[in-house]
Formats: structure tokens, sequence, C-alpha cells
């Protein structure tokens, strides 16, 4: 397991390089920061009294503070080692570069290290319910099929795959809302990640009541997101266990069937499950891009959103290089736990 892992980790690092390459070429080639610097200088030189030589001499700084004023492959290596840099670039430095807002007073690597634990508190929670009532439902499926309960939880699964994620989200949050409206209560928390004030003056317990309040609607945007493609995973997975010649040969012998799924079908069933989970993460990050934008939650989702609508190119970056380490690392662990839950596999 120990040379097994080493080797995975090893190999990650040339595909982490090529992922660096596409993140920070896909968003060479889709931005242009100058030009879009230079029309916003021109449309305000009448107010700003800039003349066209002040307004090229401004571009040039523009350029020189930013690296545009060499060229793409040499960006790209600053970028990714800093070297020949001021330090505020070099990723293997744990620098993600200068931001183009805020008059350079952004700081890209303290807003996802604030933002990042922002996002992850979301996603784990969300991911849990999800795989656990997936667990459960495709479980049932599984061992009612054909009956009543397998239809309903089908259709719930179907319903909730067909849903998008944004409508959902805005779906779910306007009824909170309206409800919220008709009570005239603060049931339920539909902005932010806290409160408006932040949580300072409150005691622990009152701060833990308040996360809680504003997880509700938004765990529960992403949990159904999560819920519904692995639920019929799962039913899949116990149905081929309850099929298998060694379940059969169990209630051959005379076992219980309530001894037969627990010691023999449900074990093995669970296993493609506890595989999927880190990629049930990933694909949990993603689904927050959009829940968090509809609940204004300050998280990493919303942060590549700005990003996005700022033309921040390396803010844009940061965000797919994180996301594409995390989707390694996820992939890694499904690997590794696979051989930890399955005895049958072996990494030679």
């Amino acid at each position: 397991m120990l040379a097994y892992t080493i080797r995975r980790l090893l190999i990650a690092i040339p595909i982490l390089l090529i992922a660096s390459m596409f993140a920070f070429f896909l968003v060479e080639v889709s931005s242009d920061p100058i030009n879009n610097y230079r029309q916003q200088l021109e449309q305000n030189a009448v107010a700003s009294g800039m003349d066209a030589k002040a307004i090229d001499a401004s571009v040039e700084l523009f350029e020189e503070r930013n690296y545009y004023d060499r060229s793409t492959p040499e960006r790209y290596w600053l970028w990714l080692t800093g070297i020949g840099g001021n330090g505020d670039i070099g990723l293997l430095q744990g620098e993600f570069g200068p931001s183009l807002r805020g008059g350079g007073n952004y700081d890209i690597k303290a807003e996802l290290g604030k933002r990042f634990f922002i996002t992850l508190r979301l996603v784990f929670l969300a991911t849990i319910f999800s795989m656990g009532l997936a667990m459960l439902a495709g479980v049932i499926m599984a061992v009612r099929q054909y009956k009543k309960i397998d239809y309903i939880l089908t259709l719930i699964g179907f319903v909730a795959l067909s849903m998008p994620v944004f409508w959902f989200a805005q779906l779910i949050k306007n009824t909170a809302v309206s409800y919220n409206k008709a009570t005239g209560t603060d049931t339920f928390a539909t902005y932010g990640d806290s409160a408006p004030g932040g949580t300072g003056g409150m005691s622990t317990g009152e701060a833990i009541l308040d996360a809680l309040s504003h997880l509700v609607l938004p765990t529960l945007v992403l949990m159904l997101a999560g819920y519904a493609g692995a639920s019929r995973f799962q039913r899949s997975a116990m149905l081929d266990v309850l099929n298998s010649d060694y379940v059969r040969l169990a209630r051959a012998k005379g076992l219980r069937n309530g001894t037969v799924m627990r010691r023999h079908a449900l074990r093995t069933a669970l296993i493609p499950m506890a595989t999927i989970a880190p990629v049930a993460i990933l694909a949990a990050m993603a689904g927050a891009v959009v829940t968090e934008t509809v609940f204004e939650w300050q998280g990493m989702g919303k942060f590549f959103v700005d990003a996005l609508g700022q033309r921040d190119p390396f803010a844009i970056q940061a965000f797919l290089i994180i996301s594409g380490a995390l989707t390694v690392v996820g992939v890694l662990i499904s690997d590794l736990l696979y051989g930890i839950v399955d005895p049958r596999i072996r990494y030679e």
C-alpha cells in the first residue's frame, strides 16, 4: 500500500503540471485584460482628464505591474515558479499572482484561505447527508425492488436529478423568504454564511446555532443534487450483490434473511459507495459555485463567480488550479479507500 501510494503521488505531479498548463493557457486565450484596462481608461478619459499619451503610459505601467510585458511562456513559468517576479506570484511559493481588482490591494491568497473553509463546511455537510441518504434509499429500493416504495424513491431521485441546481436553489430561497414574510419571523436564514454583523458578539452556542441556521438551505440544495445519482448507484450495487451466488448460497444454507443482509450483502454493497465519496465531495464543490451565488455565501464558489465577472485572470487561474489539485487528491483517496474497504484488492 505504501509503495502504491508513493507511486500514485509521483504520477500526480505531472498530472498537476498538465492541469496547471491548461488552467493558465485557457484563461490566457479567453481574456484580454490589457484591452479591457485601456477601454476603461478611454471611457473615463474626459472625467479623469487623461489624454492619449497619458493613457498609453498608464497601460504600460499596468502591463509591467501585472507581468503582461512578457511573453506567454515566460508568464507561465513566472506564475508557476515565481522566479523573476516581485514576490507576489509563483504557485510553488504559495502565491497566485496580483489581482486586477481593488487597485492591486485585493489579496488572492488571503481571500482563498478565508473562503476555503466556508465552502468546506458546506460541502462536507452536504456530502455526508447526501451519501447517507443515498445509501439508505438505495438499499431499500433494492430490497423492495418493484414495490411501491421502490417506485416512490426512484421518482424522487429522477425529479432531483432533473432539476437544475440554480433553479432549485432559487426556488428554495424564494419559498423560505415567503415563509419568513408570511410568519413575520426569521426562521430560515436566506442570505450569507453568518449573521450580517458577524458572530463576534455571540457566545459559542449562539455562534453555532447561527452557523447551522445559515447551513440548512444551501445544504439541502447540495444534498438533494448529490443524493439523486448516488442512490441509483447504491441500488444497482445492492441488486448485484443480492443476485450473486454467495448470497444465494447463504440463503440456501438456511441463514435468516436479516443475517444474510447484514453479514454478506450490505457490507459488500457499501464498498463502491465508500470509493465514490471523494468524487461526491468534488461534485458538491462544483455545485457550491451556484449555491453560494444564490445564497450570497462568501465562499470559493462566490469567489470564482466574482473573478469571472471582474475579469480577473490570476484569480480565475487560482480557483482552477485549486480545483484541479483537489480532484487529483480526491481520486487518489478514492483509489486508496477501495483497497482499505475491500480486502480482495491488493496493491502489488
